[in-house]
């Protein structure tokens, strides 16, 4: 996977997803054969020449300054995750080897007991890749046993597109499936350097074709809350809110913590689930609780 290639392919499909009309430019009476914006509007509109972007387009080894990315970034429409993504590629596409990238990561003991704590609530810590660092009791019982897996495919991306069970969890599968891999891409571009990054897109991309087509649109985007609906084999269906919190001193490491409105049926599910797994072990969803 070339990065100068990952450059262009991402320009290219933002510049056909930008509105003409949205980005302040007045109509020219041309006819547009397709969608988006011309180079030489991006170009305008940034403040660049269009040769200077067309090369940028190219994924040529140029290095323009963060004013210039940001220039384009506003250009082009771009969200706060699209322009990370944008000075990613540049920076890497520079720079390759700019930083080193550990092959392990650990959760720290303080973490796990605050996870236990955590006892009425489903949390779980992810790491690079969406590898699943830790997952409390509640967490393990309403999406799968994660500590059950081997290590090498503890991964949410990976149980998310190649598990069966995990597309009949998710009433909403489509949109959590399309979450992971716009994450994925971020956190490539941000370690251009792991190996296990690459590994884990090249088994997705071969072993499921809906994976490959999003990846192959290029779509980046950090979803720091939202929502989840699920239809639990056991428990029922509910809905569970979600927040992101980043751990200090390991930016790496995020908490994704679970839970439902007040005196809802979705509350009832998650209370019923939860006495559930105080006396039965959890194996995943469908497996931890017989009829």
């Amino acid at each position: 996977m070339s990065l100068n290639r990952e450059l262009a392919d991402f320009l290219r499909r933002a510049r056909s997803k930008a509105d003409p009309a949205r980005a302040g430019l007045p109509p020219d009476g041309r006819i547009r054969r397709v969608p988006g914006l011309r180079r030489e509007e991006v170009a305008l509109l940034a403040g660049v020449s269009t040769d200077y972007y067309t090369r940028l387009e190219q994924g040529r080894r140029i290095t323009p300054s963060d004013q210039v990315l940001d220039a384009v970034a506003r250009a082009l429409g771009l969200d706060d995750a699209g322009r990370t993504y944008l000075h990613e590629l540049v920076g890497t596409t520079a720079r390759p080897a700019r930083r080193r990238t550990p092959a392990v990561q650990r959760v720290r003991p303080g973490l796990h007991q605050l996870l236990d704590s955590l006892d009425g609530h489903p949390a779980l810590i992810l790491g690079r890749r969406t590898d699943v660092l830790a997952a409390n009791r509640l967490a393990r019982a309403l999406f799968t046993d994660f500590d059950a897996m081997p290590p090498r495919e503890r991964n949410y991306s990976r149980w998310m597109f190649l598990d069966s069970a995990a597309q009949q969890l998710f009433l909403d599968w489509d949109e959590q499936a399309r979450n992971c891999v716009e994450n994925l891409r971020l956190d490539l571009a941000a370690n251009p350097g792991d190996p296990l990054a690459r590994d884990l897109v090249a088994t997705l991309s071969e072993r499921s074709s809906q994976f490959r087509t999003w990846w192959d649109e290029h779509g980046v985007y950090q979803r720091t809350f939202g929502s989840k609906r699920l239809h639990h084999p056991i428990a029922g269906d509910l809905t569970v809110a979600y927040e992101t919190l980043t751990m200090p001193g390991d930016h790496d490491q995020t908490l994704f913590l679970y839970t439902t409105e007040p005196a809802s049926t979705s509350r009832d599910v998650l209370n019923l689930l939860a006495s559930w797994t105080l006396t039965r072990p959890s194996t995943g969803p469908g497996h931890a609780f017989p009829p």
